[in-house]
């Protein structure tokens, strides 16, 4: 399935119901090399969504998680040697396998070690680049722009997730701008990286990079929307939304999407 170009909201959304039943069908495997703040949050995601995850950083087998998935996230919080080691022999075996990955270089604009480290990973291929204002910032060397984005997905091959207010997907062709979500995501630790995580659940059963990531930001922003109907504030959303996306389905996604 492509998302078609200048797609119409009511297409856009019929597409992310489509890739989630498929998600929820399949229930791929997904190995995510994440941070530690992170790993519980971002297993609980998936498994609402009718994922398998798993997060060992062991070297001596990481390359047997990661070959008997069906996708991969490659997260840089937190990165310390153990998590370098394993995304390395995780990448290489990724490519060997030809598996799909998501990198996320979190605060890649506060160190500038893992800044290089990052670009010596996004020229390994990773089929989806989803990183914040800043970190597209300190990566390119220029503002984060529509324009901007767009040339920095076509130089490197890649899909382009580029988070805010107003989430922006790319490939260099296609531009889909998104608009759900709800100001509590920004109060719970990890709601980025498990948004990661969803886009590597997604791109696990459709081939289309642009098409995957698209779907995945209106499941997790119509997820949030939902969970903040019934949240008092960031502790009980964190709870709401886990339990938003596992009872969430295609027909509130395809009334609730906000895509244009």
């Amino acid at each position: 399935m492509h998302f078609p170009q200048g797609a119409s909201r009511e297409g856009a959304a019929q597409a992310a119901a489509d890739v989630l039943a498929r998600v929820r069908a399949r229930g791929p495997r997904v190995h995510c090399i994440t941070n530690a703040v992170a790993q519980n949050f971002t297993a609980n995601m998936l498994l609402a969504t009718g994922c398998v995850p798993s997060m060992t950083l062991s070297p001596e087998e990481i390359g047997a998680f990661v070959g008997g998935a069906q996708g991969l996230l490659v997260n840089l919080g937190t990165f310390d040697g153990e998590r370098r080691a394993a995304t390395e022999i995780a990448v290489q075996t990724a490519a060997q396998n030809k598996l799909p990955w998501v990198l996320d270089p979190v605060f890649v604009d506060r160190a500038p070690l893992r800044a290089a480290f990052a670009r010596e990973l996004i020229a390994r291929g990773p089929k989806v680049v989803r990183l914040n204002r800043a970190e597209f910032s300190a990566l390119t060397g220029n503002a984060p722009s529509r324009e901007a984005a767009a040339a920095y997905a076509r130089e490197h091959r890649t899909v382009v997730g580029l988070s805010g207010e107003t989430d922006l997907i790319t490939d260099g062709e296609r531009v889909a701008a998104i608009g759900n979500g709800h100001r509590l995501m920004a109060k719970v630790t990890a709601m980025g990286c498990a948004g990661s995580a969803l886009v590597a659940a997604c791109l696990a059963v459709e081939p289309d990079a642009f098409s995957a990531t698209a779907a995945a930001l209106v499941i997790i922003g119509v997820a949030g929307e939902l969970a903040a109907e019934k949240a008092a504030g960031p502790g009980s959303f964190a709870a709401a939304i886990i339990d938003a996306l596992y009872a969430i389905d295609g027909s509130a996604l395809i009334a609730r999407a906000k895509v244009s």
